[in-house]
């Protein structure tokens, strides 16, 4: 079971990526691109997701995912609720969306620093 704790230090780690507040929800953002948000409870994470592999995601496990809002469908982003994920599983998709929003070569530095991927909060 994850929870924001799990997830809370790679949004200032990851190179580029900050923690922000905006209307009381905890955003990460590389410059001006959002690619994490919690509401405002904390129960749900929002996250980059290629578009054409989140219906499957979904479909994996709809209690689990869920589609943004129709007036976000046209960006790359799917909400999970955090309660359902293992804490590492929780940490692979904050780093996976960060991985959409820098160059290459940030992405590529971070495999090499963390061959066995993300580890523990």
């Amino acid at each position: 079971m994850a929870a924001i704790d799990d997830v809370l230090p790679l949004g200032t780690e990851l190179e580029r990526s900050y923690p922000v507040h905006v209307r009381g929800r905890l955003k990460f953002r590389v410059g001006q691109i959002v690619y994490v948000a919690f509401s405002s409870d904390e129960t749900v994470m929002g996250f980059g997701f290629p578009k054409e592999e989140r219906a499957a995601l979904v479909a994996s496990d709809p209690d689990t995912f869920k589609l943004p809002s129709a007036s976000d469908l046209r960006f790359n982003w799917v909400h999970a609720q955090l309660a359902r994920l293992d804490p590492s599983e929780a940490r692979e998709f904050v780093v996976d969306a960060w991985r959409m929003v820098v160059p290459q070569k940030l992405s590529r530095a971070y495999d090499l620093a963390h061959p066995d991927g993300p580890g523990p909060a």
